[in-house]
């Protein structure tokens, strides 16, 4: 698995305010907004941050878990080339010491992934999304995906 971070996702209590307070009060430039679902900022070089409800963000990783329980509702992200990466990086993960959550498999936004807790039990989803682009001046853009 390779030593980077292209997206960081915070599982957010309130979608709206998270928004208000990262795009509308800070003024962070949004990649893609979806309302009612995930806001994407742009952070850093070929970095976003997601703001995803926190809930949502739980059933995603499917552990069934409480958002207001630990681990806090956050995961780090790489995305990858092909649906082999995703399952190699997971596999690399177990070999090091982590645990798999979530198995490779389709996602429902059209993309593909899985999730893994590092031995700290920090998260990790591992990602191929075919409307994620990174320009040479580093702005992210996220297209439509399939699906």
């Amino acid at each position: 698995m390779d030593s980077r971070v292209q997206l960081i996702t915070l599982g957010v209590p309130d979608l709206d305010a998270a928004r208000r307070f990262y795009v509308e009060g800070l003024g962070w430039p949004v990649i893609l907004d979806v309302p009612g679902e995930v806001t994407f900022v742009q952070v850093g070089h070929g970095l976003a941050l997601s703001l995803f409800g926190a809930q949502a963000l739980e059933d995603d990783i499917g552990t069934g878990t409480s958002p207001a329980r630990d681990p806090a509702p956050v995961t780090l992200a790489q995305i990858v080339a092909t649906e082999e990466d995703v399952a190699r990086a997971l596999d690399d993960a177990v070999r090091a010491g982590g645990t798999v959550l979530k198995p490779p498999q389709p996602a429902e936004w059209g993309g593909f992934h899985g999730y893994f807790a590092d031995p700290a039990g920090f998260r990790w989803e591992v990602a191929v999304n075919p409307g994620w682009a990174v320009a040479p001046d580093g702005a992210v853009s996220i297209g439509d995906s399939p699906g």
